[in-house]
């Protein structure tokens, strides 16, 4: 009992020492785009990816070469390199063939793409959590302030329950009976506690802010979560194939094997090295002015396995685009029958006028005070009563995470207010 109301006291502490500030979902996004340090550091592979292009346009730089004469034996005398002695320069530049210049800058280009889809994807991914964080800590406090509230009137019951039963007006079992019923209502407080402390070290990293935030929500937040879809599995399944960066990172997968197939059989090709040289009297002429070539022998090595590789990798990157293909489906399939199932739960639950039992709860607490309630039936409606908040409030919860389920999985919010 001890160590449980200093957890308590230490959670206390820590959520209250810290400023609050509240933040809407839009707010939160905003600081999100800013501040997030993985994003940041993705948005880096973004600018690495484009040097590499640059890189991949330049040419290689010609080779300047020098020969002088070391020692001259006819004169007997070392370096001679004046306007008697001898020696010569020659420069070259390496010229590629087969388009393989092209197909490199193609292969940067579409490093390019890639870098910047996977930030969309990391950004998508991101966002999710981001949402599924805020709201969980928003229904965390909103099943705090019902736990709060039945706390604090059994708090009242307890302690009177306490001193009557030490002068032997009310049976000690009733005591023992409302204090479990308080301590199992504050177990549950802890947890959500616990839970929020978690919840908000996770938000904090997102947002790369340190501060405690305060979830803010409309009252209406959830009617655009119920509202009547207009748009069926099969229109989803499209709009996630038009905006998933993921599976546009598999189309363009297909694109970057087959160019690099088309690089590997360029290679097949030998490049040539092209220069010109001057020699001063080593040649058949004085001041003799030559040009040179060189160009490798395709005998041996005609870049037979790694064109191989390349045929295999574009063929796995083809299945594994169909595999791609079926995932997507699954999850949209998956992420819109779950969003279905839960909305009609709480239709029919919230048929019942739920909230209207509110009022059952004060009228049954009011009666139980009077003793027109026995202990018993008190409690009994007590922990129905707990476990019904409970309850619709996760339904609620669940109703939000898989409505932003359906916007991760198509990458895009199709439910508007």
């Amino acid at each position: 009992m001890l160590r449980f109301f200093s957890l308590y006291i230490l959670l206390t502490i820590t959520v209250s020492g810290q400023s609050q500030s509240n933040l809407t979902l839009a707010q939160c996004e905003a600081k999100f785009l800013k501040n997030n340090l993985s994003l940041l550091a993705e948005q880096y592979n973004i600018d690495a990816a484009k040097a590499l292009t640059i890189q991949a346009k330049l040419w290689d730089n010609p080779i300047i070469g020098a020969e002088l004469n070391a020692y001259n034996p006819q004169t007997k005398s070392s370096f001679d390199i004046g306007a008697h002695g001898q020696k010569s320069l020659a420069i070259q530049q390496l010229v590629y063939l087969g388009g393989k210049k092209t197909k490199q800058i193609e292969i940067a280009k579409l490093n390019e793409k890639f870098a910047s889809l996977e930030f969309q994807e990391l950004l998508r991914n991101l966002k999710f959590e981001l949402r599924q964080t805020f709201y969980n800590i928003y229904f965390n406090k909103e099943k705090l302030i019902s736990s709060n509230l039945q706390i604090s009137n059994l708090d009242t019951l307890v302690n009177s329950y306490a001193i009557q039963s030490g002068k032997g007006n009310v049976p000690i079992k009733d005591y023992v009976r409302l204090q479990a019923l308080l301590i199992d209502l504050k177990n549950q407080k802890m947890d959500l506690l616990k839970a929020n402390v978690a919840l908000q070290s996770n938000l904090n990293l997102l947002l790369g802010d340190s501060s405690v935030f305060e979830p803010s929500v409309e009252k209406t937040y959830l009617n655009k979560y119920l509202t009547t879809a207009t748009f069926n599995v099969f229109e989803l399944e499209q709009l996630a194939i038009l905006q998933r960066p993921d599976f546009e990172i598999s189309n363009k997968q297909i694109q970057n094997n087959e160019l690099n197939l088309g690089l590997q059989k360029a290679l097949r090709v030998p490049d040539v090295n092209i220069g010109s040289s001057w020699d001063q009297h080593g040649g058949a002429f004085n001041n003799q002015i030559n040009l040179t070539l060189g160009i490798a022998l395709p005998i041996w090595n005609k870049n037979q396995g790694n064109i191989k590789y390349a045929e295999a990798l574009t063929s796995q990157s083809k299945i594994d685009h169909i595999a791609t293909t079926f995932k997507l489906n699954a999850e949209v399939q998956a992420a819109f029958k779950n969003w279905q199932d839960v909305v009609e739960n709480y239709k029919q639950l919230n048929g019942a006028n739920v909230e209207s039992y509110d009022s059952v709860y004060f009228g049954i607490l009011n009666n139980f005070k009077k003793g027109n309630i026995t202990i018993l039936d008190f409690t009994d409606f007590v922990e129905s009563y707990n476990m019904l908040r409970l309850h619709l409030n996760e339904l609620k919860q669940n109703i939000v995470v898989t409505a932003e389920q359906i916007n991760t999985v198509v990458n895009k919010d199709v439910f508007k207010n």
